[in-house]
């Protein structure tokens, strides 16, 4: 018996139209078990918000509402990297992400571009890298002005970086983690290697991994909530659930909620960016 799947989205029609085809997916241990949260607990993952303070607000109070309407519950929020780059506000996402753990349980987990910014404040090349994408967004989001950008070389840039960014940020940033399991579900970025333990997950796939994670068909006893990868609408699979709706470009922000056996999609259809490609 699959759980039922309440969807609350913006672009619901569309999704109900490919349920029936999810679920029928041939995952080998898709019949196998059906996850669970806790008895008692409450969860909402956040897919990848890059920049977008906009719709990241939003879902804030989409979600904020959501779990008040669903009754008392032990809540817990896990926002599942890439907070920044390529949306025009990074700065203000971090704020916003510092304030509302503040208010709530709040997991937070490292993506690869978080990895790419931290990493970028001692190497040339990862800043290179950094800027390619998304990392001049996030810079200017800082205050660095945009034409002083235009006339700064790396050496430049890796100079101004600690000064553009508060130390509370890089402190905030550092200490987001790389793997949050509650009850069945493993929250992820990325996704996992295929046949290694949890334990033994290297950090650089959970952050990076796409195609070797997507198109496994490793047995498994719990599901994976995961961003990282674009698709246009969430991913709903017995056990894999992906939630990277391409905010920065699309305008879509998404979310899944999840208590029980339950799991709904919560979503900001907000303006898309037509000087970006999806």
């Amino acid at each position: 018996m699959q759980p039922y799947i309440p969807v609350d989205d913006c672009c619901a029609l569309r999704m109900l139209k490919k349920l029936k085809s999810l679920f029928s997916g041939s995952h080998p241990a898709a019949s196998a078990i059906v996850p669970h949260i806790p008895e008692g607990e409450r969860v909402y993952a956040v897919g990848d918000i890059h920049g977008r303070l906009d719709l990241f607000e939003q879902l804030i109070a989409r979600i904020e509402a959501d779990d008040l309407a669903r009754g008392p519950a032990r809540t817990c929020v896990v926002l599942l990297g890439d907070l920044i780059d390529r949306g025009e506000n990074s700065a203000g996402v971090i704020a916003r992400a510092r304030n509302w753990a503040r208010q709530r349980p709040l997991r937070i987990l490292a993506g690869n571009h978080e990895e790419m910014f931290l990493d970028s404040f001692d190497s040339d090349e990862v800043l290179r890298h950094f800027l390619r994408h998304g990392g001049r967004e996030t810079l200017l989001s800082y205050g660095l002005d945009p034409h002083d950008y235009a006339r700064m070389t790396l050496e430049d840039l890796r100079e101004a970086m600690p000064v553009l960014v508060p130390a509370e940020d890089i402190a905030f940033v550092r200490a987001m983690e790389d793997q949050v399991r509650i009850g069945d579900y493993l929250f992820v970025h990325a996704g996992i290697r295929p046949g290694v333990a949890l334990e033994a997950q290297a950090t650089s796939d959970l952050r990076w991994i796409r195609g070797e994670f997507l198109g496994s068909s490793t047995p498994r006893d719990f599901a994976v909530v995961h961003g990282h990868t674009i698709t246009p609408e969430a991913e709903i699979l017995p056990l894999r659930i992906g939630i990277d709706t391409g905010a920065y470009a699309s305008g879509r922000l998404t979310a899944v909620g999840l208590e029980g056996a339950g799991r709904w999609v919560l979503g900001i259809c907000g303006e898309p960016r037509e000087d970006v490609a999806a």
